[in-house]
């Protein structure tokens, strides 16, 4: 018998990959390609769609061809994308009528802040489980309407449609469908995270057309087969990237939490078929929906600014040339000299939500060297990862016992042993890093009956490193309250207008 695997699309905020992966869930081959990141303006984020795409098709071939197997080997594909990012395109020719929007663009923060203002804004909160903030997708859809001269008439129309990059994906892939999961719906604003379906009440209020708006549907089931780069494979599941990291850590049971630490690092919270009134600035989210069952729940605290702290320090500063030398120069010295970085580069997000913050370092003397900032550097994903948990522990009634990390910075062991210094817990990696990807495998997998249920993924599950704390409380509850108030100075550098 021909020996099958499955395939991820994991599109990212800095390249898009395809993975092939075996039955045991471990990685066969490997092909990425880095895409561009456009900075028109302060604060705007943006990527080339086209661009995206064009790599997937070239990365297929390269991935089968690199794991030595032919298209009839794989089952099936999954994607997971890059959350919150928003494009429009042409039903007709299927050309975006401009750069997709990124999640860390911050465009929309005078909208958002004259959106919070009127009386229904609390109802949009409490419909979606998410804050007004310029992180989502439906302030960023309303901008690109308000913005782009035609735009809202030919969308009223139903000629242009719209989607997170999922959606733009599988469009694509399949040559038409236009469907989103329910995941990346969850983070549009527009979903009601109840009925799992577009809300008429969110839609009036952020002006967005019923008619550009994809089909919601469960994370893992049927998304049609694929026409392009995988032809006549199955389309089994698409989840939102942190999602698909919960899923591929096995954090299948109520309580269970990891943190991807990314560009930016998000601690999902298992809170099972309850949906859990997010309070200290959380997120409710869907965590995933089998089709046919009752959606999975999570808690979230998401973090802008983490891995992009270090290719801020590298590219910008150039004080490293790679971002492996960061771990290398903080060991260089044995704490942060009364220096801490706050890296609010596009606002705070959980538990704060400041879209006006803007990044500061304090404690600055003629004594801090390189050393003391690449320190004072990781230890910003630390606390930052500190305050998440705080806010997680106090809205869920549990308290963390163990934080399942994944990402490319847990590669950095000198973070590893600062984040369980600061939370106080076990700090444990597993042996497969590419949980986001493996997630979208393991879904598309469950969809077409490569893996059986749950449990049998739970069995693929090993550990690869575990950090215990090792801090004194007395010097942990100090710096903690150096770095909180070197975060209230971040406060209010933007001005509304």
């Amino acid at each position: 018998m021909t020996e099958r695997y499955v395939v991820a699309i994991d599109q990212g905020t800095t390249s898009t990959r395809c993975i092939v992966f075996d039955r045991r869930g471990q990685l066969v081959s490997l092909a990425q390609q880095e895409h561009k990141q456009y900075f028109p303006k302060p604060g705007w984020v943006e990527h080339d769609a086209m661009e995206i795409w064009r790599n997937v098709e070239r990365l297929a071939p390269r991935a089968l061809r690199q794991a030595g197997i032919a298209l009839d080997q794989v089952a099936a594909v999954g994607i997971a994308n890059q959350r919150e990012t928003t494009v429009i395109w042409d039903r007709r020719t299927g050309l975006p009528v401009g750069r997709a929007i990124i999640w860390q663009d911050t465009r929309t923060d005078s909208l958002v802040h004259e959106l919070s203002a009127q009386p229904r804004a609390a109802r949009i909160t409490d419909i979606s489980g998410l804050p007004l903030a310029t992180y989502f997708s439906g302030p960023r859809l309303r901008w690109m309407l308000d913005h782009t001269p035609g735009l809202r008439a030919r969308a009223e129309r139903g000629e242009v449609l719209c989607g997170t990059m999922e959606t733009w994906l599988i469009w694509n892939l399949t040559r038409g469908a236009h469907v989103t999961d329910v995941t990346n719906a969850s983070r549009t604003m527009l979903l009601d995270v109840h009925t799992l379906d577009w809300s008429d009440d969110a839609l009036d209020f952020f002006g967005i057309p019923r008619a550009m708006l994809p089909e919601v549907r469960a994370s893992i089931g049927a998304f049609g087969t694929a026409c392009e780069a995988f032809p006549g494979v199955r389309i089994g599941a698409a989840l939102g990237d942190q999602q698909a990291a919960l899923f591929g850590q096995t954090c299948f049971t109520p309580g269970e939490a990891k943190c991807t630490y990314g560009t930016g690092s998000f601690l999902l919270l298992n809170t099972g078929a309850e949906l859990v009134r997010p309070e200290y600035g959380l997120l409710s989210t869907v965590a995933y929906q089998v089709a046919g069952a009752p959606a999975c729940y999570a808690l979230e605290g998401s973090i802008a600014i983490t891995g992009s702290l270090v290719q801020w320090f590298r590219d910008q500063l150039e004080l490293i040339s790679c971002a492996p030398e960061i771990e290398t120069l903080a060991r260089t010295v044995a704490d942060n000299g009364g220096c801490y970085i706050v890296p609010a580069f596009s606002g705070l997000y959980a538990p704060h939500w400041r879209s006006e913050a803007r990044g500061v370092i304090v404690g600055l003397t003629s004594y801090i060297t390189k050393g003391h900032l690449a320190r004072a550097v990781l230890e910003a994903s630390a606390w930052q990862t500190r305050e998440v948990v705080d806010a997680m522990n106090a809205n869920s009634g549990l308290t963390l016992k163990t934080l399942k990390v994944d990402g490319g910075m847990t590669a950095d062991n000198l973070l590893m042993q600062m984040i369980a210094d600061v939370l106080d817990v076990p700090v444990v990696r597993p042996l497969a890093v590419e949980t986001v990807s493996l997630g979208a495998a393991y879904a598309a997998g469950l969809a077409v009956g490569y893996w059986p249920d749950l449990d049998g993924l739970r069995g693929n599950w090993h550990i690869a490193g575990q950090w215990m704390p090792a801090m004194d409380p007395r010097l942990r509850e100090t710096e903690y309250a150096n770095w909180q108030r070197a975060v209230q100075r971040t406060f209010d550098w933007i001005q509304p207008g």
